[in-house]
Formats: C-alpha cells, sequence, structure tokens
C-alpha cells in the first residue's frame, strides 16, 4: 500500500527522534563532540520534519475570510524559525569545537562508532521512507535534511575510526566543525529562501522580462504593464499585470485572457490575476502608473 505524504513524514519524524535519542546519549558516554554536534543537527531535522508535517496538513485548509490566500506562510514562518535555530546551533557546535582543539577529552571510541552506526542505518530507513522520487518540495526538502545526516553519520564514523587506528583525537572536533558548515549552509540556504518569500522578492528562475515579452508576443495584445511576480508560499507563484489590448468585444478579449493564463500555466504560475485595459498607460514601462486624464488634471489643479 502506497503512502501518503504525511504517513512518510511522520514514519521519518518517529525515526528521527530513535536517532537523535541514541546520539544524545551516545555522544554524552563517549564525550565525542562529532556524535553530538550530528545530534544537534538531528535536532534541527526533527523540527523541519514537524514543520514539513504541519505545513502539508495546513496546506489542505481553504482560504477564508481572515487569510484569504490560505495559510501556506504559517509554514513559511515556521521554515524561518527553523532556519534561524540552525544558525545558532552552528555557533554553539563551533564554540565548543574551538573548546576541545584548546584542550582535547578523552573518547569512548567504541561507543561512538556504535551509535553512529545506527544513526547511519536509521538515515538509510529515513531515505528509503521518503523514497527518491518527489514531486512534493515540501518531502524534497526533508529528503535532502536526510541526506545531510546520512553524510554527518559519515564523518562520525571516520572521525573515529582515524581516532581509533592514529589516537589523532583532534578529529574529533574538526569533524564537529564540518557537521556545523554542514549545518549553517542548509540555515543560510534557508533562512534567504523564507526572507525572500517574506520580502515579495521575485521567485528564483523566474525571469518577469522573459515572461513580460511572451505575453506581449501574443497578437492581441498591445502593451504589458504593473507587472508583479511573487510567491504565496515556497512553490506557489502568483502572477499579476495590466494588459493593454486592441479593440476587442469581451468575448474575444476573455479569449485572450485564457491564451496569456495558458503561457503563464506553461510557465510554472497557477494563480493569476489579470487587469484587461483599453486605455494607454503614461510610462510604456514594466512598472508604470496610469497618467491621468485632463479632466482630472484639471480637477487637481
Amino acid at each position: 500500500m502506497k503512502m501518503n505524504g504525511e504517513k512518510r513524514l511522520f514514519l521519518t519524524l518517529l525515526v528521527t527522534m530513535a536517532i537523535l535519542t541514541a546520539e544524545l546519549v551516545g555522544g554524552y558516554l563517549s564525550n565525542s563532540l562529532a556524535l553530538l554536534s550530528d545530534a544537534g543537527h538531528m535536532v534541527t531535522d526533527a523540527l523541519a520534519i514537524a514543520l514539513g508535517l504541519v505545513a502539508a496538513r495546513i496546506s489542505r485548509k481553504p482560504s477564508d475570510e481572515h487569510a484569504t490566500y490560505g495559510y501556506h506562510r504559517v509554514g513559511v514562518l515556521a521554515a524561518l524559525i527553523n532556519g534561524l535555530s540552525l544558525l545558532v546551533i552552528a555557533v554553539l557546535i563551533f564554540y565548543e569545537s574551538y573548546e576541545r582543539l584548546m584542550a582535547p577529552p578523552l573518547i569512548n571510541i567504541p561507543v561512538m562508532l556504535g551509535v553512529a552506526f545506527l544513526g547511519l542505518v536509521g538515515n538509510i530507513v529515513m531515505a528509503l521512507i521518503l523514497g527518491m522520487s518527489h514531486e512534493d518540495l515540501n518531502i524534497k526538502s526533508v529528503w535532502l535534511h536526510v541526506l545531510g545526516d546520512t553524510l554527518s553519520s559519515v564523518g562520525v564514523i571516520v572521525s573515529g575510526i582515524v581516532i581509533y587506528f592514529t589516537g589523532w583525537i583532534y578529529a574529533d572536533p574538526i569533524t564537529g566543525v564540518l557537521i556545523g558548515c554542514i549545518i549553517i549552509l542548509g540555515g543560510i540556504r534557508l533562512v534567504r529562501d523564507t526572507l525572500s518569500i517574506f520580502l515579495v522578492l521575485t521567485p528564483k528562475g523566474f525571469s518577469v522580462e522573459a515572461l513580460t515579452k511572451k505575453i506581449a508576443a501574443i497578437a492581441e495584445v498591445k502593451d504589458v504593464h504593473d507587472v508583479h511576480l511573487w510567491s504565496i508560499a515556497h512553490n506557489h507563484i502568483a502572477f499579476s499585470a495590466h494588459v493593454l489590448l486592441s479593440d476587442r468585444t469581451l468575448s474575444e478579449a476573455d479569449i485572450t485572457k485564457k491564451n496569456i493564463e495558458h503561457v503563464l500555466k506553461e510557465n510554472g504560475i497557477a494563480h493569476s490575476s489579470l487587469q484587461i485595459e483599453c486605455t494607454t498607460c503614461g510610462n510604456n514601462g514594466l512598472y508604470c502608473r496610469i497618467e491621468p486624464d485632463e479632466d482630472e488634471e484639471g480637477h487637481h489643479h
């Protein structure tokens, strides 16, 4: 029986919590910073998976009078908090790594390797639960977290083997720093992506100019202006514009409007608001204002 996205995320969360508990206990008993750093990474992954569950549920909630665009940005806000927490955890790992580089402690290698190996197996199980094909970007983002955990577990195992055979205990804090770098890169990327949504920036991979040119290439379109392209939430793109048409009947204008919507859908934009006009815009640019007519100017003066 094929599991839906929520069930896969829930099972992944259960495995994550089990690995997190084992790594926290194992890191404390073995005195391994690399293992504790990986546990810190698992905390953020648990948050990310929980966020994915919440987002999956909230995305089904219809828009209402309190949220006409829906509740998608609740998940985006949680993602921003999650990204900031990643940065905080990375800074704490860097600080502890510095302390251990100055005074390296003794490490219980068998416990460290045993727990790290269990963590690696758990991460592989989570990757299998989530699958390799991801039409849902929400699940894909969790899968990328799991991939980062898998690399972290490999790093802990490698550092443990290095210490076991060479006695070079600096491998532990150095691995902690490397894991911290993985965490901070993921955190920066997450904060950047969520802030771009809140700041209503043009979504990555989209070009306002290219879209405008495609619309303007339609025979009946004379001009496209007052163009806006933004993300309501991750992978939920919205587009609005004023479109100046040649003299047409309402039914003909509606056909042109549907053609424009078809062009937008082909370019990954399902939600659009188009204002069809037959008056000339005062400025022929993408972002212009409609000039007042002479009667309005006389009234203002």
